[in-house]
């Protein structure tokens, strides 16, 4: 039997058509998995999947929607601005973070610090070491009284930089030099050790006086040296949880809220430092601010109730955007740098404690990086501010009493705001109050508890002594010792009796020493207060106003 001749011709032709055809759909499908991969590196690159696939992120979500940097994706700052060949390997390292959040092993309040360098993401777009303007700043406070008065501070911020190669001044004088520190936490707020390096090669060390530390300690720990950078004092630009006062003045001065809305600031206030259990719960609670003022202003209530259920909504939004219960986070949980009221922020160094093995302090001057603060109150005209004037690398009309390095010590110690050679350049009338009728009577200085600054540090004295003879510290004197009648008992409507808390006691508040504690209070106690327990303060306090709770008869 003859058998059929094979067409060859016809065999690769069809072989070569199902090899074009294969590659073809093997191409295509390399193709879909190129895109999806692209289309997944950049959805997991955007912002909607950082701020909302994650049940943890709403608080920094929130805060970052806000702020200056809302236009810059996270990843620029949390990855950095890098190829994805780079990025790749980095993002991989950051998959822990996912498996923690799948399996719940993280803790309350999250601490991250994953930022690359601010050389590699903030200088990007700034340019530290380029001189900059001083910056005129009105900063308006409101008190905690019926009226909710206002209250102006102002000052010039000395941003300034390089002036010129190997001499810079001002805020970003730090990026200019290098300045290494060593830190005993992990938030950096306790810098046991500084040491400077300028640009002209002259290395200065400080060593904080009360920290018992020496070379040595500091020589087993060199790995733990951090480079300061930008990142150091704005740690939270991206990411600011504000203070009640600060989240409720701003809201004041932006005529969110209107100011004259009796007690709205001491509410305010009051409303934002409470410890709620859920966003609902103070939702509920603020509501009931609307039958306080029926009760208690109803003349004002009635004419007044779009402003006060307005006031009430922005609390209540305030509250969403500042306090999150259920990741335990809040404007206290996230030390912020930038200032040194609220935190430490600049005192981590410029507090008067970090001495060289010669005596000489870190500067401890208001008017390093800005002037001195100048306050007026409603009514008043606005002060002058006096601009230090700079010839050179000198600064002029200085006398040689200001220019060592624990000045404002020596000024508390001393008292020489009474001496003559001060009148000579300064208005002295009240000197050491807080009137604000003299440059010597600026409750900007005088009128502040400067809670983080070492003016009254013990170890500072023996320190620097010697060195700026200072005069020996007066020997305590024994008080006499008087004949004291037993105390009558105290009766309810004594009480009753003494100075109002300028907030109300809400539920949940009645501790005072929450925030009044001797040590580690937000707002310290005197320390002849040390043995008092919280129940004692209502016998010398009563609040301003009642509670929500309360009626009136």
């Amino acid at each position: 039997m003859l058998q059929p001749v094979r067409d060859w011709w016809a065999l690769t032709k069809r072989y070569k058509q199902s090899v074009l055809i294969g590659s073809g759909l093997l191409l295509i499908a390399a193709m879909f998995v190129f895109a999806a991969g692209v289309g997944a590196w950049e959805y997991t690159n955007s912002v909607a999947f950082c701020g909302t696939t994650c049940h943890t992120m709403p608080p920094e979500f929130i805060a970052y929607q806000a702020s200056p940097h809302a236009r810059v994706p996270c990843v620029d700052c949390h990855l950095g601005r890098e190829s994805a060949f780079n990025a790749i390997p980095r993002k991989a390292r950051e998959m822990s973070h996912v498996t923690k959040f799948l399996t719940a092993d993280y803790h309350t309040p999250i601490y991250l610090r994953t930022l690359r360098p601010a050389r590699e993401t903030c200088e990007e777009c700034h340019f530290p070491e380029k001189f900059s303007s001083d910056t005129f700043r009105e900063i308006t406070h409101y008190a905690l009284d019926e009226e909710s008065t206002p209250e102006q501070t102002y000052l010039v911020l000395k941003t300034g930089g390089q002036i010129r190669p190997g001499l810079s001044r001002g805020i970003h004088w730090h990026i200019a030099n290098e300045v290494w520190f060593l830190a005993e936490d992990r938030l950096d707020q306790e810098i046991v050790y500084v040491k400077e390096v300028l640009t002209d090669g002259t290395t200065r060390e400080y060593y904080h006086v009360e920290a018992d530390i020496d070379a040595e300690y500091v020589a087993e720990r060199r790995d733990q040296l951090e480079l300061m950078d930008c990142i150091d004092c704005h740690n939270r630009t991206s990411h600011e949880f504000p203070s009640p006062e600060s989240a409720i003045d701003e809201a004041l001065n932006a005529d969110r809220i209107d100011a004259d809305i009796p007690f709205i600031k001491a509410w305010g206030v009051d409303a934002l430092q409470e410890r709620f259990q859920s966003h609902d719960e103070a939702q509920e609670k603020l509501e009931r601010l609307d039958g306080w003022y029926q009760r208690n202003y109803p003349e004002f209530h009635t004419e007044n109730q779009d402003s006060i259920q307005n006031a009430i909504a922005e609390l209540q939004d305030l509250y969403q955007e500042t306090v999150f219960p259920g990741m335990d986070i809040g404007w206290a949980t996230h030390p912020d740098n930038l200032g040194h009221k609220e935190f430490p922020g600049c005192f981590r160094c410029h507090d008067g404690k970090h001495v060289t093995q010669q005596g000489e302090a870190i500067r401890l001057e208001c008017n390093i990086c800005h002037t001195i603060p100048e306050v007026s109150g409603a009514g008043q005209p606005a002060p002058v501010i006096n601009v230090a004037r700079v010839t050179g690398e000198a600064r002029i009309e200085e006398p040689a009493s200001h220019r060592s390095t624990n000045w404002l010590f020596i000024h508390r110690e001393e008292r020489v705001a009474q001496d003559a050679e001060c009148a000579g350049c300064h208005n002295t009338t009240d000197a050491g109050m807080a009137t604000n009728i003299s440059f010597c009577s600026n409750s900007a200085c005088h009128g502040t508890e400067w809670v983080y600054a070492g003016l009254d540090a013990p170890a500072l004295r023996g320190a620097i002594a010697e060195q700026e003879q200072l005069s020996p510290a007066p020997p305590a004197e024994p008080e006499p010792q008087q004949e004291v009648e037993a105390p009558a008992p105290v009766t309810a409507l004594q009480k009753n009796r003494g100075p109002d808390i300028p907030h109300p006691l809400s539920e949940g508040r009645k501790a005072c020493l929450n925030c009044h504690a001797v040590e580690g209070g937000l707002i310290p106690a005197p320390e002849s207060h040390t043995d008092h327990t919280e129940q004692e303060c209502t016998q010398c306090h009563r609040p301003a106003f009642e509670t929500l709770e309360e009626t009136t008869p």
